[in-house]
């Protein structure tokens, strides 16, 4: 699997994360106390939708072009900025970098890691002079393991690599071993792409085996697992917030008859041992 966002920019499986991302997002800011996200495969930040890459795959049409006709109620804070970037015309999807700083207060921070020269140059570029956005151009992985825990002591990670490495599930696993050991407190969101059943299992497995107690898993795939076309997405949340699966379980009933079909699925359970 070869997932570069810029090509992906807008599809379905982009909106279903971003819109579990915010509601992550919307539940750590609803306590004072700062937080900060490290965010570690952080892409350009923010995409144009007209842009070679995006007319290249077409996919926004099954994604955002769809959603941002019809807005949905279950995902308020995604919307805010999805509506503040873009205005009545749809132009822009913003990544996690561009979402995750447009709701940061005073105190939070946002660590973005990209390691791609170009990328991370463009991403410092556009977020040169917020002090709360600190950009490294350094793998993300082993970003978990070096800048783990923050001084906010409160937050998330966010694992959202383009699964170009064959072993990257492996890496995965020693991610969340490496931040159950570091920030074991910490929240970390994993997203895969789904064709079929083997990363979802894989990366549960991999969260169950660092020691984390409580996990959640969310699937929803608006095209049938055929094994070979992308047929949808899924997140694990380590340490999910409180009511999150409720909340994830109202997304995917309201964005199920925008994007999906009668092929379609979703599902949102606890990992168990």
């Amino acid at each position: 699997m070869n997932y570069r966002h810029a090509f992906h920019a807008g599809n379905h499986t982009e909106v279903f994360k971003h819109m579990a991302l915010m509601l992550v997002i919307e539940s750590l800011l609803q306590k004072p106390t700062a937080f900060a996200v490290l965010d570690t495969h952080a892409g350009l930040g923010a995409y144009d939708l007209a842009s070679s890459e995006a007319l290249r795959t077409g996919e926004k049409a099954g994604g955002i072009e769809r959603a941002f006709a019809t807005p949905l109620s279950s995902a308020p804070l995604y919307w805010d900025v999805v509506n503040a970037l873009n205005g009545t015309e749809l132009a822009v999807y913003p990544g996690s970098p561009e979402l995750v700083r447009s709701v940061l207060r005073q105190d939070d921070r946002l660590i973005a890691c990209e390691l791609h020269p170009e990328d991370g140059a463009r991403l410092k570029q556009r977020y040169k002079g917020d002090r709360r956005v600190s950009v490294h151009q350094r793998d993300g992985y082993e970003a978990i393991g070096a800048l783990l825990p923050p001084p906010q002591k409160r937050g998330l990670v966010f694992i959202d690599p383009p699964y170009e490495r064959t072993d990257e599930t492996r890496a995965i696993a020693n991610a969340l071993r490496t931040g159950f050991r570091k920030w074991p407190s910490g929240i970390y969101f994993v997203w895969y792409p789904i064709k079929d059943d083997r990363f979802g299992q894989e990366i549960a497995a991999a969260a169950l085996s660092a020691g984390f107690a409580e996990i959640l898993q969310a699937e929803f795939c608006p095209h049938p697992r055929d094994g070979t076309s992308l047929a949808g997405s899924g997140v694990i949340l380590c340490n999910p917030p409180w009511t999150i699966d409720e909340k994830l379980r109202l997304l995917c009933q309201e964005l199920a008859p925008i994007l999906g079909g009668d092929k379609g699925s979703w599902g949102v359970e606890w990992v168990r041992r």
